[in-house]
């Protein structure tokens, strides 16, 4: 016996799935999940990419009817196997929640897909609109009054490593470096691992977010609109710079421990490649005597270097943007955890408290 249809909008839909052990199903193509996705989906297409273009091109070129007539006998082989393959995926949710499924518009595919499980018998919720309805969702939800704190400070102050111990206090934290995979520099992805989309990446920060307390303060890293290859969603660095910044003031010689620290065990053939890609703003010269000093094992003359080029581009940052709101906090030659809970003593004296600050429009 059939199960009856269900649909809900976006918030109910990603509520829902966010439920423990609810299994949430993408039924687009592969090559439009790998570009972004509703975070924690299952890739499970109703059509691969060949079939989908070949639908597309014959609902553009034809019409609705044969589209769908080819979209049924493609569809037909498969259907048996989808029926399997989803309820092998619900047997491992031991059916606590019934399964969320979602395509392009919530149109033909995540319909056609929902008729079949339900028919067998599979609980289905389905996106009404689809991923397009969520994607229309996030710009309103990334510009909401989060109550940021920045954590700023020069290259090496061990932004990363200090919100990792803000976090380990009870903090709340959202990692944009490490959701972009990427450390923000030259440096910042040697291995060439693959970043997501600047959608994707705007998909994992929602997601995120949505796990928060919008009441008590969230730390962020102070960055720029780009982290790598991603760009950060305009609405939430807009939101992000007209909070204040708390700059961590940390000596050279903290700064160089922690790059030596961080870079030491990497390949030295991936270290001089990050030197050479800024060979023409560090100047021959001094990228050469970087080259040398990491041929010899010096790592810490390499990250001096270095630091002279990334404090320039730190100063440049702060000149343009001359009306932010930074106040400096002393974590000169003290531990992670020390840094951290001066962050939060500043945090606090300063009334950066658990309750939004006000609108950045306001």
């Amino acid at each position: 016996m059939s199960v009856p249809e269900r649909k809900v909008g976006p918030e109910a839909f990603l509520m829902g799935a966010r439920e423990d052990g609810a299994l949430l199903l993408d039924a687009r193509s592969p090559s439009e999940f790998a570009e972004a996705h509703i975070p924690g989906a299952r890739s499970f297409p109703l059509f691969d990419d060949a079939e989908r273009a070949e639908v597309g091109t014959l609902y553009k070129q034809v019409g609705r009817e044969a589209a769908v007539e080819r979209g049924l006998e493609l569809i037909g082989p498969k259907m048996a196997g989808l029926v399997r393959d989803a309820k092998a995926l619900f047997a491992t949710t031991e059916g606590r929640r019934p399964i969320h499924l979602y395509c392009w518009r919530g149109g033909m595919r995540s319909g056609s897909l929902g008729w079949l499980l339900r028919t067998a018998g599979l609980p289905v919720v389905l996106l009404e609109g689809g991923y397009k309805a969520y994607k229309q969702s996030l710009p309103a939800f990334m510009g909401e009054a989060w109550p940021l704190v920045r954590v700023g400070g020069y290259t090496g102050s061990a932004k990363t490593a200090v919100l990792e111990a803000l976090q380990r206090a009870g903090e709340q934290v959202v990692d944009l470096e490490g959701l972009a995979r990427h450390f923000g520099s030259a440096f910042g992805n040697l291995t060439q691992h693959p970043q997501p989309t600047s959608e994707h990446f705007r998909n994992l920060l929602a997601d995120v977010l949505s796990g928060l307390d919008p009441q008590r303060r969230i730390w962020v890293e102070n960055e720029s609109r780009r982290i790598g290859k991603v760009h950060l969603p305009e609405p939430f660095y807009q939101r992000m710079i007209a909070c204040p910044a708390l700059e961590m003031l940390r000596s050279s010689e903290d700064r160089v421990a922690h790059l030596v620290g961080m870079y030491g065990e990497f390949d030295k053939g991936l270290l001089r490649k990050g030197f050479e890609a800024i060979r023409g703003e560090v100047g021959g010269p001094e990228t050469d005597d970087a080259l040398e000093a990491l041929g010899r094992g010096d790592l810490a003359s390499a990250a001096r270097i270095a630091l002279v080029y990334y404090d320039r581009t730190y100063e440049h940052g702060l000149q343009k943007r001359a009306g932010d709101r930074r106040h400096p906090v002393d974590c000169v030659g003290v531990a992670l955890d020390e840094c951290a809970a001066r962050l939060i003593h500043a945090a606090d004296d300063m009334g950066l408290t658990d309750f939004p600050l006000p609108d950045a429009t306001s």
